[in-house]
């Protein structure tokens, strides 16, 4: 791992990444079922799909010192959050909530697939933090700006006291981060910006913004989107036809949720935009829009700190036995941590 603040791409050695065989197989997998799912009328075969997703049920009984329950926030919508929950608190400190956008391109996954519920479970143990993962609406069956209201609505019902009677003896809710990777940095982003530029708040303080490997895009094909368009899991036609799913019907991917601060951005940003980290990979297809999003907030006054994984591909951290999965959770770990509130005491 590097830190860099400056711009232009990190060189990459070669065109093609050491993968374990395990991820390999668990990645040409995922693409493949993935892939044969986007029908070519765009929609999404969520029958086949049901074929790799494999869901975890909430446990209250403590798996690795981690209980899980699930609240629902709008059965309309079936918009829900499920809880990670450290069984012990930091001595009698009261601990930081994280709520987590999981990734899938707007359109796959949920909290309770069985990789994101491992990767929360991660995240509260080694953290340690209240992480609440948030079932937000998938496209195309609801487009822009579905999850980016759900999002916000998600915390919302935070601020409202919607996880006090589970939750409120250990979660600290005036120390809180957005976190998500790909599609769920994106969200995470928006959402940032939305409860920064809105009022009304009485609990709920952002801390801190965590982005990994964020999904942005533009009608632009960039460097890196063109070097390495055989990457993993991400390639130009899968990012395609997402933004096609995702964005209101007729616009281009120079629309503000993708490209947000290109020729269609909403000009400057809020006051209250919360620090950031921005995780950007080697290999990863995306990297260029990620670093040129992160010096745009530098230009707009916004404090932002890049943690370079040269050697990773798109979604690394989420694959057991990447070494640099381990790297980022503890980097995560110390950002929240350095943003500390004053202390409370677990009562």
């Amino acid at each position: 791992m590097t830190e860099n603040s400056s711009s232009g791409s990190q060189s990459t050695k070669a065109l093609k990444p050491k993968l374990p065989i395990k991820v390999r197989l668990s990645i040409n997998l995922l693409s493949t079922i993935t892939d044969a799912s986007r029908r070519s009328n765009g929609t999404v075969n969520r029958r086949l799909l049901s074929l790799i997703d494999f869901r975890a049920a909430p446990s209250l009984t403590p798996v690795r010192g981690i209980r899980t329950l699930d609240l629902i926030i709008d059965p309309s919508r079936n918009l829900w959050i499920r809880l990670f929950l450290p069984s012990d608190a930091i001595g009698h400190r009261k601990l930081p909530i994280v709520v987590f956008f999981h990734g899938g391109g707007f359109a796959f996954l949920s909290p309770d697939n069985q990789v994101y519920d491992v990767v929360c479970r991660r995240l509260a143990r080694k953290i340690p933090a209240v992480i609440v993962s948030v079932n937000y609406r998938l496209s195309p069956e609801n487009r822009f700006p579905a999850p980016y209201e759900d999002g916000i609505d998600a915390l919302r019902f935070i601020d409202s006291g919607g996880i006090d009677a589970v939750a409120g003896h250990i979660a600290d809710t005036s120390f809180c981060f957005l976190a998500g990777d790909s599609a769920g940095a994106n969200i995470s982003h928006h959402v940032a910006r939305r409860w920064a530029g809105s009022g009304g708040w009485n609990k709920v303080k952002l801390s801190g913004l965590i982005l990994i490997q964020p999904f942005f895009g533009g009608e632009e094909r960039t460097k890196s989107e063109i070097k390495l368009a055989g990457a993993p899991l991400v390639s130009m036609t899968r990012t395609d036809w997402r933004w096609r799913a995702f964005l209101p019907v007729g616009a281009d991917r120079n629309h503000e949720a993708a490209n947000v601060f290109g020729p269609n951005d909403l000009g400057v940003m809020e006051e209250g935009f919360p620090p950031a980290i921005l995780v950007v990979g080697g290999f990863d297809p995306l990297q260029d829009w990620q670093r040129r999003y992160g010096e745009e907030l530098r230009a707009r006054g916004k404090e932002v700190r890049v943690l370079e994984f040269p050697e990773s591909i798109h979604a690394f951290y989420i694959f057991p036995g990447m070494a640099d999965g381990a790297k980022l959770v503890e980097e995560m770990g110390k950002f929240i941590w350095s943003r500390s509130s004053p202390e409370k005491e677990v009562k």
